[in-house]
């Protein structure tokens, strides 16, 4: 399941190779407007006042971006503040969002609850935040690292990313346990030491409470988290009861499309809870202290304090932290803690001011045009915020040679740590790199697609944090002791470390390679063609121009034995056999890899076999180009043609040395 600022990642592999070859291409970067903050209200957090911000804010903007609906609640001093409905919750039907009686699915803001109910467990003395989680588990996964629950709650536990089965279709009944001892994901990082935000992570967080409590995950929360919260409304159970079945929301790619089917989430703890927006506002006053306790105020203190510290994080706990289950969403001088959650349709948030007794959640049941639903959230979130919470003027405290230099340390070319690192997946990075740059000297640009679907400018007000200018988020940088930076943090569970230059190298390498083999694929006809018509005509056919192999038979005085013959026949037949194999092979890739992207069920296995044999295929062409190459320098056939093989030697071997670096041809295919 997604976060509020999830990165979103192009899916097709041209597209992200032409992409990164603008980027590589140099040359300073244009300095993009900061975002200019809304004025704070005159007339304070009041109903009318909030109201009114929000029927100028989403109204005209649910129907531009096309979102068919949306649902707001706030609460502030104890109450309800507002719950609003916008828009439709089915089209068709022209029934309207109801904010009291509307479901819509939440996305990963479900693993609140789901740390709310470990949570609990802790305080009961039935586990504990820093023990192996296989004492109560039993899973027997065969991690490296042991993991914990405060590392599942931070998401630190190291893990690579998994998509396989996250979302399922209509029909398919989850199971918590087999979705997690199948195929478990490698851990690639240390635990406690790099925030990865991780869906698998969660889930097993919720397993143990399954296992501990002997009760299924659901069932658990339903009665220790949503009932005592008087949240009547929600529920984890998949499909739906029948009392709720026709209170939730329809999904829509956009409002002009037909409603999509109920996404089943594969590993409920981390994002199959429907809930109204009413519901949502009782969860809110819990964890602010206020309605019905569902943990200790001590415990719920705890929850959103920072969980790791710099003995752990190293530099990174100079910026944004996690708290156990909460994001760190703090504006300059105001305290919030949040969690943000995105389905294939429904898209939502919800931050807390814990100090100021206020939270808002919004959700949007369609993703609308050009990500409409992204941009909306944001600018709701912001927007809220600046107008009620305005941020604090902070000067920053590092001089501007610093400010300058560490700028230029930062800027480079970074992948996501939430990222595949064991399959083939592992394309994803290098074909999407992230790449930062200075502006007016000592400014840093996060490109789209990072922490939001447009530029993001940051300075640097504390020796490697940085601020958004105009704005709450913040980055920091950690480097080794020579100053170069290891790994860039933001959003408390999301990080990126830099790009190596091979693996930057390696879906160029690819998709350069079938680019040139293609192009000798094209121009074998046209060769043999403009040559025939030239035998046909009596010209003399030169021997440098690469004859066909009609020209080279005979029996002229000095005319190759047959066998030799034969041989460069048969190489040229299977560099080219190992030529259309290399581009049907990078264009299945980038079919494979942009369907499984959509995450929508599970993806033919006999689909990326079959695409794997074309890999292997394409690989062994390296060696019959080579056969070729010493064949036509032994039949003499000119350095035109040897030109033109040696290229293709060097294509072949682009394409086999990217296929291994990529893991195109690894035997594991779970992703």
């Amino acid at each position: 399941m997604g976060t509020s600022r999830r990165r979103l990642a192009a899916l097709g592999l041209a597209g992200a190779l032409a992409a990164t070859l603008t980027a590589c291409a140099g040359g300073a970067a244009a300095a993009p407007e900061p975002r200019t903050p809304e004025p704070a209200s005159t007339a304070g957090l009041t109903k009318a006042d909030v109201d009114a911000w929000l029927d100028e804010k989403l109204p005209q903007a649910l129907t531009d971006g096309k979102i068919a609906g949306a649902t707001v609640s706030v609460v502030h001093d104890g109450e309800v503040l507002t719950a609003r409905g916008f828009g439709d919750a089915d089209v068709d039907a022209g029934t309207p969002v109801d904010p009291d009686r509307t479901l819509f699915r939440v996305g990963s803001v479900s693993k609140m609850a789901t740390a709310t109910a470990v949570m609990q467990l802790v305080e009961d003395g039935k586990v504990d935040l820093d023990t192996d989680v296989e004492q109560y588990t039993q899973l027997d996964l065969g991690l490296e690292h042991p993991v914990t629950l405060r590392h599942l709650l931070t998401h630190t536990p190291g893990f690579e990313e998994r998509v396989a089965g996250m979302i399922g279709a209509p029909d398919q009944a989850p199971d918590l346990r087999a979705s997690l001892v199948t195929d478990p994901p490698e851990q690639v990082y240390e635990p406690g030491t790099t925030p990865a935000y991780s869906n698998y992570g969660n889930a097993l967080a919720g397993y143990v409470v399954e296992a501990v409590s002997g009760q299924p995950f659901e069932e658990y929360v339903a009665e220790h988290v949503l009932e005592p919260a008087a949240m009547a409304s929600s529920t984890f159970e998949q499909p739906l009861p029948a009392a709720l079945a026709d209170q939730v929301s329809q999904g829509y790619r956009t409002s002009d499309d037909p409603a999509s089917d109920f996404e089943v989430v594969g590993q409920p703890p981390a994002g199959a809870l429907s809930a109204t927006a009413t519901d949502m506002a009782r969860f809110m006053l819990a964890h602010l202290g206020e309605g019905a306790p569902l943990v200790a105020d001590a415990t719920r203190t705890l929850m959103q304090e920072p969980a790791l510290d710099a003995g752990a994080l190293g530099g990174l706990a100079a910026g944004p932290r996690m708290g156990l289950g909460w994001f760190d969403e703090s504006s300059p001088g105001h305290r919030a803690v949040g969690h943000g959650g995105d389905t294939n349709l429904f898209h939502s948030h919800l931050r807390l001011w814990p100090d100021d007794g206020t939270g808002i959640f919004l959700s949007f049941n369609s993703t609308g045009t050009d990500y409409a639903a992204y941009v909306l959230r944001d600018e709701v979130l912001a927007g809220f915020t600046d107008r009620y919470f305005p941020a604090e003027a902070a000067a920053s405290t590092v001089d501007a040679a610093t400010r300058a230099e560490h700028a230029a340390a930062v800027a480079g070319t970074y992948e996501s740590t939430r990222g595949f690192h064991s399959t083939f997946l592992t394309a994803l990075a290098p074909a999407q790199p992230s790449r930062l740059q200075v502006v007016d000297g000592d400014r840093l640009v996060v490109p789209p697609g990072v922490m939001s679907l447009t530029p993001v400018v940051f300075e640097e007000v504390e020796p490697w944090v940085y601020q958004e200018v105009g704005g709450n988020r913040r980055l920091v940088a950690q480097t080794d002791d020579d100053g170069r930076v290891e790994v860039v943090g933001y959003d408390s569970a999301q990080s990126m470390v830099p790009l190596s230059a091979t693996r930057g190298a390696a879906v160029p390498a690819l998709l350069g390679g079938a680019l040139v083999l293609l192009a000798g694929l094209v121009a074998w006809p046209v060769t043999a063609l403009v040559l025939r018509r030239r035998a046909r005509a009596g010209r003399p056919v030169d021997a440098g121009a690469a004859p066909t192999d009609s020209t080279t038979a005979g029996t002229a005085p000095g005319a190759r034995p047959s066998s030799a013959r034969g041989g460069l026949r048969l190489s040229r037949v299977l560099t080219r056999v190992a030529s259309a194999a290399a581009v049907l092979a990078a264009a299945g890739w980038a079919y494979v890899i942009m369907t499984i992207m959509q995450v929508e069920g599970d993806f033919p296995t006999g689909v990326i076999r079959a695409v794997q044999v074309l890999t292997g295929i394409a690989v062994l062409g390296l060696a019959a180009a080579v056969w070729r190459l010493v064949a036509e320098s032994r039949a003499g056939t000119g350095r035109v043609r040897l030109a033109g093989v040696g290229t293709l030697v060097v294509a072949f071997a682009a394409v086999a040395w990217a296929a291994n670096e990529l893991l195109l041809t690894s035997p594991d295919i779970t992703y």
